[in-house]
């Protein structure tokens, strides 16, 4: 236990303890994208329990990659002040702020923009098929990014994490089953990998040895798509290209494998998506009967992504963090002392439980609460992030 609670740095990152706060989206911005009053409150909130690390939700380097409306961006030095309150109101517990950047590629609903942009036009489930980008749009987007880099060290954030997880716009040019493209950008392991490699070289240039972490996804569940093989060598060339710290995740476009519940929440699909929520009544009775047989449950639901990490942590000598259905202390124990992870994040615990690390650290709990609904993944597509604990609420509920 005593390595779990122990004082360790990522980069000059100082961390209190081995447990960070995963990217989590919060829904918590205006219309303009700044950040409102109830993210900085969920920040300090988090930090206030000794949080090892905050890492934020995600934050879109230009506009046509801002997934939802209310999606904090970052895309103008006029959102610089906004970072730099968070930070201020976080330092004060001596807990680290990270910035995670994005585009959002083909997974922009239709709520933000009226066009997806992705690396080939190949289709995403349940958004439009996006239009493959031209080589001066890629070239635009990198310097976008740098830009955000930039702007993350002058708001005073720890540092930055860079989002190619997930099915999103760097995750979709790492996929061979994303990645379609013929040119410099697509095809070999290393063309895949250029954009993030440009993106961390000219940032380098610009902020020196500020902290770039990254976030990717080892596998996914298409034939041609990532292996935790290929995600070794990939982080191989994180490493030599100067990330500092890289979080194992999983899954690209993928119905409920990145993040995974126990049954497919057929409710809150209904209730909350964009795609479904408008539907008649009948549409939504005949949905609910198809979903469960369509949809498919991935297994196991907790310590998912650990065997990844582990083998990617054995090829490389910068910091790797596990993510993925961790939710005992004794697993966090475990992972860290059997060197599988230096580190380990999670998501839903901390929305049901921003305390949870207090709990931990005191003996008071060894578990999340968390039953794995996945209610509040469909709810903050079109609310602010809240634990729903397997239930819609009523009109009557506050």
């Amino acid at each position: 236990m005593n390595q779990v609670f122990e004082k360790t740095s990522i980069a000059g990152i100082n961390l209190d303890n081995r447990i960070l706060r995963s990217a989590t989206f919060e829904g918590m911005a205006d219309e303009e994208g700044r950040p409102k009053d109830e993210l900085l409150n969920t920040y300090e909130r988090l930090a206030r329990n000794k949080v090892g690390a905050i890492i934020t939700g995600y934050w879109a380097i230009q506009r046509n990659g801002r997934a939802y409306p209310h999606m904090c961006m970052f895309d103008s030095d006029d959102f610089i002040d906004s970072g730099r309150k968070l930070n201020t109101a976080v330092r004060s517990h001596n807990v680290p702020l990270i910035l995670q950047i994005a585009h959002g590629g083909g997974q922009c609903d239709s709520s933000a923009i009226r066009e997806t942009v992705a690396p080939s036009s190949v289709s995403y489930p349940l958004y439009s098929k996006p239009r493959a980008l031209s080589e001066p749009e890629i070239e635009e987007i990198i310097d976008n990014f740098v830009k955000a880099i930039v702007r993350a060290k002058k708001a005073e954030f720890s540092g930055v994490q860079l989002h190619a997880a997930h099915g999103y716009l760097l995750s979709a040019f790492l996929s061979p089953h994303l990645n379609r493209r013929q040119d410099r950008w697509g095809g070999s392991t290393e063309n895949r990998f250029r954009i993030v490699g440009e993106i961390i070289e000219r940032a380098r240039q610009q902020v020196g040895d500020f902290p770039i972490l990254i976030k990717i996804s080892a596998y996914d569940v298409h034939k041609d798509g990532a292996t935790v093989e290929e995600s070794v060598r990939i982080s191989r060339m994180l490493q030599e290209a100067g990330c500092d710290a890289i979080e194992v995740s999983c899954g690209n476009v993928d119905w409920f494998h990145t993040i995974r519940m126990s049954e497919i929440p057929v409710e809150a699909i209904l209730a909350f998506s964009t795609q479904y929520s408008q539907k008649p009544a009948w549409v939504k009775k005949l949905l609910k009967l198809l979903m469960p047989l369509l949809i498919k449950k991935h297994q196991p639901l907790q310590n998912y992504n650990v065997e990844a990490a582990r083998e990617i942590k054995e090829q490389v000598n910068i910091p790797v963090i596990a993510v993925g259905g961790i939710r005992k202390l004794q697993d966090i124990e475990e992972i860290i002392g059997e060197n599988r992870a230096d580190y380990v994040s999670m998501c839903r615990p901390f929305i049901i439980e921003p305390d949870i690390v207090s709990k931990f650290s005191s003996g008071k709990q060894a578990e999340s609460r968390c039953i794995n609904c996945g209610y509040c993944l469909m709810g903050v597509s079109s609310n602010q992030l809240r634990c729903y604990y397997g239930r819609i609420p009523s009109k009557s509920d506050s």
